[in-house]
C-alpha cells in the first residue's frame, strides 16, 4: 500500500476525568488531570431533552467531533465523516437482549434506534446539517486505524478535509464475558489534504512490519476502553514522538509517521 498523508487541523477527546485534548496531552507530559471534569460528556450540538435521551456513546462522539471541528475551525455541514466503533454501544445491546428475553413487547423504540451503528452518525449529520458523506464502520480492534484509512482515502480522492471519529463505551452484562471495554471514551480528528497553517502537524500511514509491536496507549486514561488503540497515537502527538503502531485487525498493523512540523495543536 502507498503511503497516505493527511495534515491534523483539529483534536477533540473525552474521557472520564479528562474532557479534552488540551487536557490529554498534559497527562502526556506528565500534569496532573483537572480536578473539576465533567462526569458526562454534553456535546452543545444537542439541546437539552435530546442529551437526555441520547445514549453515552453517542454523547462522547458528539463531543470529541465538535471540539476537533472547533480546533480546526472547520464548519461541520462542511465535512465529510468516518464514524469508527469497536462494538458500539454495548449496553443497549445488553438492554434490549434482557428485554426480549423477558419481556418482548416491552422493547423500546427509542432504546432500538440508539442501538444502531450508524446512530452517534445520524445524530452527528442532522445536528450540524452536514450533506456531506457518513461513514459508520466497526472492524474489531482495527476500527481506529481502518477509520483513519478511510479519512485518508477520501482525501486522496479530492475531499479538502475529513473528520474522523472513533468511540467505544462499556462492556455489561453477559457480553462482557465475550468481549472487554471499559468506561467511555471519544476521540476526533480533523483531517486535510492540504495545510493552512504551517504549525500543524502531519501523519502518513503505512503497512507496519509483520514484527512491530503495538504501541500500548498511555496508562492511566481510559486504558480499558475497546478504543483506546487511538489513544497511542494522540499520546504520541502530545509527546512530540515520531510514529505510532496501530492495530488494523486480523493480524495487521499500520505504522503512523508523525511530523510535529510546530507541534500538535488542538
Amino acid at each position: 500500500m502507498s503511503t497516505l498523508s493527511a495534515m491534523i487541523e483539529g483534536i477533540g477527546l473525552w474521557a472520564p476525568g479528562v474532557p479534552s485534548w488540551d487536557a490529554f496531552a498534559a497527562h502526556c507530559r506528565g500534569g496532573d488531570a483537572p480536578t473539576d471534569a465533567p462526569a458526562r460528556p454534553a456535546p452543545a450540538l444537542l439541546p437539552p431533552n435530546e442529551r437526555r435521551r441520547a445514549p453515552d456513546t453517542v454523547l462522547v462522539a458528539l463531543q470529541a467531533a465538535q471540539a476537533a471541528c472547533e480546533a480546526a475551525g472547520r464548519d461541520p455541514a462542511t465535512l465529510p465523516s468516518v464514524f469508527a466503533s469497536t462494538y458500539g454501544d454495548l449496553a443497549i445491546t445488553d438492554h434490549l437482549c434482557a428485554t426480549l428475553a423477558r419481556a418482548p413487547t416491552e422493547v423500546s423504540p427509542i432504546r432500538f434506534h440508539n442501538s444502531v451503528h450508524n446512530a452517534a452518525a445520524g445524530y452527528w449529520t442532522i445536528g450540524t446539517g452536514a450533506m456531506q458523506p457518513a461513514t459508520a464502520l466497526s472492524a474489531g480492534e482495527g476500527s481506529f486505524a481502518l477509520g483513519l484509512l478511510d479519512a485518508l482515502a477520501q482525501l486522496e480522492a479530492g475531499a479538502p478535509a475529513v473528520l474522523l471519529v472513533g468511540y467505544d463505551g462499556a462492556a455489561v452484562g453477559p457480553l462482557a464475558e465475550v468481549v472487554r471495554s471499559e468506561g467511555l471514551l471519544g476521540v476526533a480528528l480533523v483531517l486535510a489534504r492540504e495545510a493552512r497553517d504551517a504549525t500543524v502537524p502531519r501523519l502518513a500511514l503505512e503497512t507496519a512490519p509483520a514484527t512491530a509491536a503495538i504501541d500500548a496507549p498511555p496508562a492511566g486514561i481510559s486504558a480499558g476502553n475497546a478504543m483506546a488503540p487511538a489513544l497511542a497515537l494522540l499520546a504520541a502527538l502530545a509527546r512530540s514522538e515520531a510514529a505510532a503502531i496501530l492495530p488494523a485487525g486480523n493480524g495487521h498493523a499500520f505504522r503512523i509517521a508523525i511530523d510535529n512540523a510546530g507541534g500538535a495543536h488542538g
